[in-house]
């Protein structure tokens, strides 16, 4: 693990902090620390110009090989990257799911075709996507999708119907993708397929989910007899479990440690006010701040263990605490700064009610223990799949 940066990887960082000196302003000031988890209603259409401007100054999909557009930049630098955007304040991206699962899923994965056609659009800022896994009796099980696709002959298409859920900015993407059931009477992870589909159908629908918060940043989405080309699976029908399982592998790369930067911008916020109201004048407050900010090194730095192995999708032992410990820690995270706020953290100034950022970051965080795989559903995938012991009975009706 390394733990330390070349001189020449820290001349590299002043080359990412001075572009986004130079570029974080103006126009796309207001974009600044905006458009997070919690936050990504807002500013849409401005961010997607923001994506546009980091593709043209080569700050898109910098870890990937030249060949797919990117600039084959090394672990180090590309960790470099991500937490200078990240401590510039760079707004949440709108292109964070095709840079960073979609794209990594069909360089791998995809053939030579597929990879014409889905990557530069996705390296250029052009072309948005989303995630169609969870659905309303499949979140943290996803091998019980019962999302349905038949390869119609006659047209040479897939249609698709079935209801995915939770499926962040849908409402703004331009593709999707969905794991889907082609083998008929297939159960669990058998006969499951990886598809690419287009959004911009009258086949599919997209429904809002107002959250705690009072956004809308999750959706439903409906598909009835929604059509996608032969040609835009990925690998082979039935081998959608194994690339999904990849996909979530690749979930777990360097954009993790930007991630933690965004929580670092955070903690050092509600330090700031602890400081300011006297919160952190109380030992316990006290206390609870530094076991923050020691669990954020201690998430990093096995982030930097999980990344000095092979970026393969494959989901090494390291890997499969990150989500229980990261969800869990930023759940906390929500609850100090209710407490550090005090009785200001139950208030709202005036109709129409907005919440501060430390109350939108509260709520939110209730939903972090749930989304991308609940607690329980983790701590079963660290005993079953590192430790090796036996699974846990499961019925199925």
């Amino acid at each position: 693990m390394k733990i330390s940066f070349s001189t020449e990887d820290e001349c590299f960082r002043q080359e990412v902090a001075g572009w986004l000196a130079d570029h974080l302003c103006g126009e796309f000031e207001p974009l600044r620390f905006r458009g997070g988890p919690g936050d990504e209603h807002m500013f849409p259409e401005e961010r997607k110009a923001w994506e546009r401007t980091l593709a043209a100054g080569g700050w898109t999909c910098v870890g990937w090989a030249p060949e797919h557009g990117g600039r084959g930049l090394s672990i180090s630098q590309q960790v470099i990257f991500h937490e200078e955007y990240a401590r510039a304040g760079g707004p949440g991206r709108m292109g964070h799911i095709g840079e960073g699962l979609a794209g990594p899923t069909i360089a791998a994965f995809g053939n030579a075709e597929q990879q014409r056609k889905f990557l530069p659009g996705i390296v250029n800022g052009s072309e948005f996507w989303c995630q169609g896994y969870s659905e309303p009796g499949a979140g943290s099980d996803l091998a019980n999708v019962k999302t349905r696709a038949v390869l119609d002959q006659a047209s040479g298409t897939w249609r698709i119907n079935g209801q995915k859920v939770w499926t962040s900015l849908a409402h703004e993407s331009d593709w999707c993708f969905v794991i889907a059931r082609t083998e008929p009477g297939s159960v669990g992870h058998h006969g499951l397929s990886f598809l690419l589909v287009p959004m911009a159908q009258t086949n599919i629908t997209v429904r809002p989910i107002e959250q705690l918060t009072g956004t809308s940043e999750f959706n439903e989405v409906f598909f009835d007899d929604a059509e996608t080309d032969a040609s835009n699976i990925v690998g082979l029908p039935g081998e959608g479990w194994k690339i999904a399982m990849a996909l979530l592998g690749f979930e777990r790369g360097v954009s993790t440690l930007g991630q933690q930067m965004q929580f670092q911008n955070e903690l050092n916020e509600i330090i700031a006010i602890a400081k300011a109201n006297g919160a952190a004048r109380d030992p316990i407050l006290r206390q609870r701040l530094a076991d923050a900010w020691g669990g954020l090194r201690i998430m990093r730095y096995n982030s930097l263990r999980m990344l000095s192995g092979a970026q393969d999708g494959a989901l090494r032992k390291d890997a499969m605490i990150y989500k229980l410990f990261w969800s869990s820690w930023h759940a906390n995270l929500g609850k100090l700064a209710m407490d550090v706020l005090g009785a200001e953290a139950e208030l709202i100034e005036a109709a129409p009610y907005q919440l501060n950022r430390l109350q939108s970051l509260y709520l939110f965080t209730r939903s972090d223990t749930i989304y991308g795989g609940s607690n329980e559903i983790q701590r079963n995938i660290i005993a079953e799949r590192a430790l090796g012991m036996p699974k846990e009975p499961r019925v199925r009706a």
